[in-house]
């Protein structure tokens, strides 16, 4: 098993594990192509290109709403990383992907398609359900009979799950994520301020705040910059935590509140598992104080904060491919793979 990979193909980051260099690699889902045909820039390096490039370099991710958009610029992408991962020599190998759980059945056949056409020399391709890993990189042994609650707040889209006995037994996807937030405050900025300002810099304003307290540091400022509407120039703001928090409260009550229907539609004795455990948090946009204390005042359970909520479901598949106990939990694509 050493030549094996686990890939977490997310919106906003794709995350690779190396079995034979048991290490992590994290880059950036962006893609940067120059006049529709040359691609100049990848990963990390074409996020830095992004809204700042000319209108002839096309800077975008292949991924909308944690699904396959561009399965050409994706596969060239993972060609890309998967050369730098293994020093320019691609060998054959196995690959564990994981895979949102409400897709369609075509969705899902784009992520085996996407293996095994991107030229990476795919042996063998192996599904994991994302929530299912994303349990078990946080350290729960999803084979057992309780019932677990984990919720995963994306770049697009937030993904509630509850698992017992190493499957899924209820599951809601709402369109909801980082992305969604970061929109929200440029959007609140435009209408207070009259000031226009990136996506990058809404998301450098809610990192700022992610840890911020909610009584002492209501009063916290972030400067940022951007372009006056009414006077078409460069100009600087500063934003309260305050304002970022009341802007962003809307967004963060609709994933509350999407958890607590979910916990009504859960089996009686799951809930009572549920109850006893709380609720497991994970995904890249889910460190905001404010989203996890709103989550636990809206359904009063505690909320369990994964130790690294980017890698959590890489981190699952690889305990997959390192403990056969696991391995049941990977699958084949129904009629795409022996």
């Amino acid at each position: 098993m050493s030549n094996t990979f686990a890939i977490d193909l997310g919106t906003y980051t794709i995350k690779i594990f190396s079995d034979a260099a048991d290490q992590i690699y994290v880059q950036k889902n962006m893609i940067a192509i120059e006049n529709r045909s040359r691609m100049i820039a990848y990963g990390d390096s074409a996020y830095e290109m992004f809204e700042k490039a000319p209108a002839n370099i096309v800077v975008s991710s292949p991924l909308s709403s944690g699904v396959i958009a561009d399965i050409n610029n994706m596969e060239l992408l993972i060609r890309m990383l998967m050369k730098d991962i293994q020093k320019g020599y691609l060998k054959g190998a196995d690959y564990y992907i994981s895979i949102p759980t409400d897709v369609t059945e075509v969705e899902k056949r784009a992520f085996y398609d996407l293996l095994k056409d991107a030229g990476i020399k795919a042996r063998k391709i192996m599904a994991v359900d994302r929530s299912v890993a994303d349990a078990l990189g946080m350290g729960i042994d999803v084979k057992n009979s309780q019932g677990v609650l984990v919720v995963d707040v994306g770049y697009d889209t937030t993904e509630i799950s509850v698992l017992s006995l190493g499957g899924i037994v209820l599951s809601r996807l709402i369109k909801t994520g980082g992305h969604g937030f970061d929109a929200t405050l440029v959007n609140a900025v435009r209408r207070e301020f009259n000031l226009v300002i990136g996506m990058k810099t809404a998301e450098s304003v809610r990192i700022a705040f992610h840890d911020a307290d909610p009584v002492k540091d209501r009063d916290m400022e972030v400067s940022v910059f951007g372009r006056d509407i009414v006077t078409g120039l460069p100009k600087e703001r500063k934003i309260t935590y305050d304002f970022a928090a009341s802007s962003l409260a809307d967004s963060f009550r609709m994933i509350a509140e999407s958890i607590r229907v979910t916990l009504e539609r859960t089996p009686p004795e799951l809930a009572a598992d549920i109850y006893r455990h709380g609720v497991f948090l994970t995904g890249g946009a889910s460190t905001q104080a404010q989203l996890w204390q709103m989550i636990g005042d809206e359904v009063s359970l505690p909320v369990n904060i994964a130790k690294s909520p980017v890698n959590s479901a890489v981190l699952g598949i690889a305990q997959i491919i390192r403990k056969s106990f696991y391995r049941s939990l990977a699958y084949t694509i129904e009629g795409l793979s022996k």
